[in-house]
């Protein structure tokens, strides 16, 4: 009976044994890879700190902060560090609008001037559309317009008010310009449907259910324990993060959190604790443009193939931050980085390095080109996010180039993968039928040739 309890004993250990081989056969390896990476970073003063955060099959592979939280102070990082997190913060705002759609508080076909007061100039524009940046909606984005809404109260009101009378940049469903003023306008809305402020009715129905305790609605004046300072890189140094009335970004990108909460909404999100499965699928899954095109952004989630890997995420910058939170449902896989500074490495820099660490980058198929490209050859203009956009295409031995009218760089598209069909990393460009359609995933832009 002692040696059949031995030999129990003995085999257990031996199992627990390898289990820890195995996570210390990861997890080291992974975080020496992220230290040298991040501390190269900080000694050439490129970041002042950040915190990343990678998960993997229920397992934690990296968890850890870097440099420091606050510059003046030489405070370093903390494990908790509460980042600004920008444009992250539509995902929450997304899932709120359909939690209220699950409650039939409203529905994602109800045009937005239902709960809104804005002249479309006759157009119907649907809170869906709101949802995935394919309004039009103009944008007020000017330093003048910008400075009004600083020592405005209500900036958030104030921008219905500047964007009203604007051009349209483009007919509902046309297009896909990632616009800052829909996502305003659904807060709007989240007010106007539920009588609550934007930011508790947040607090509310997701961060105290998750016990998300560190993330909130960015505020000038209350006192947070860990919350970091945000700077910007400049070849002569850093610099302070400029002064943001937060309610400007507000329901598109005005809250703050750690790498542990988004965990948590992250999982919770991605396992059915948020949303019923309709409504999650109808956060993850883009619809497409007026003309059946598929887009690469959902509702406040983009949805792509990551060379090879399908991926579900959002960045967020602005205002001394960088961050970036991934998920490959496919791997199992989440990554979440956060950086205290505007520079030339950025969440998504540190994110990607720890993505194809883990995972198989797999390149695009390049085919040998199947038509003559002098039909292509031309000038083509259109709306971008921020400008009209005109370029020409010029016609080469076995591909194309494009220039950006007024700028001297000539890029040479190389990978032409079919269909008229260029990929220049993930953006996908077909020129055919007089158009130049480039998917950006954040942007699909249509531009026309010039006759």
């Amino acid at each position: 009976m002692k040696q059949i309890i031995l030999l129990i004993l003995t085999l257990v250990l031996l199992a627990t044994s390898c289990q820890n081989e195995k996570q210390v056969s990861i997890t080291p390896t992974l975080e020496v890879y992220a230290d040298s990476l991040f501390q190269v970073s900080i000694d050439s003063n490129q970041i002042a700190g950040g915190a990343i955060l990678v998960f993997k099959k229920g397992e934690m592979l990296l968890n850890k902060s870097y440099g420091y939280a606050n510059l003046e102070l030489s405070v370093p990082m903390p494990s908790d560090g509460i980042f600004f997190i920008a444009s992250v913060t539509k995902q929450f705002t997304a899932a709120a609008i359909l939690k209220l759609v699950e409650d039939k508080k409203l529905s994602l076909d109800d045009n937005f001037t239902k709960y809104l007061e804005f002249d479309t100039k006759g157009r119907i524009i649907t809170i869906a559309q709101l949802l995935d940046h394919t309004s039009g909606l103009a944008q007020a984005d000017s330093k003048e317009e910008f400075m009004q809404m600083t020592f405005d109260e209500f900036p958030q009101k104030l921008m219905v008010q500047l964007v009203e009378p604007k051009d349209f940049l483009h007919e509902p469903g046309e297009a896909l310009i990632y616009n800052n003023t829909a996502f305003v306008f659904l807060g709007l809305i989240i007010e106007k449907v539920t009588g609550k402020p934007y930011e508790d009715y947040l607090q509310e129905t997701f961060f105290d259910p998750l016990n998300m305790s560190n993330t909130s609605y960015t505020s000038n004046t209350k006192v947070t324990k860990n919350k970091v300072s945000g700077y910007g890189y400049t070849p002569k140094g850093m610099q302070q993060n400029d002064y943001l009335n937060y309610n400007i970004p507000y329901s598109a990108g005005a809250l703050s959190s750690t790498t542990e909460d988004l965990l948590k909404w992250m999982r919770a999100l991605h396992t059915g604790k948020v949303l019923s499965d309709p409504m999650y699928q109808s956060m993850i899954n883009p619809n497409k443009l007026n003309d059946g095109t598929t887009v690469s952004y959902a509702k406040g989630l983009l949805n792509f193939s990551n060379y090879g890997h399908q991926e579900i995420g959002h960045d967020g910058g602005g205002f001394g931050f960088l961050t970036v939170t991934q998920y490959f449902p496919d791997d199992d896989l989440y990554i979440i980085c956060l950086i205290n500074t505007e520079g030339p490495k950025g969440g998504d820099f540190f994110a990607d390095k720890m993505t194809w660490k883990l995972l198989d980058k797999k390149e695009y198929k390049k085919v040998e080109l199947d038509f003559d490209t002098n039909g292509i050859e031309g000038i083509y203009t259109g709306q971008t996010r921020n400008t009209i956009q005109t370029l020409e295409i010029k016609s080469i031995e076995n591909g194309i180039t494009r220039q950006t009218i007024g700028k001297e760089k000539i890029d040479t598209l190389k990978t032409y993968i079919g269909n008229n069909t260029w990929m220049d990393g993930n953006d996908k460009i077909t020129i055919k039928n007089n158009e130049y359609r480039i998917d950006k995933i954040w942007n699909y832009y249509i531009l026309k040739k010039e006759k």
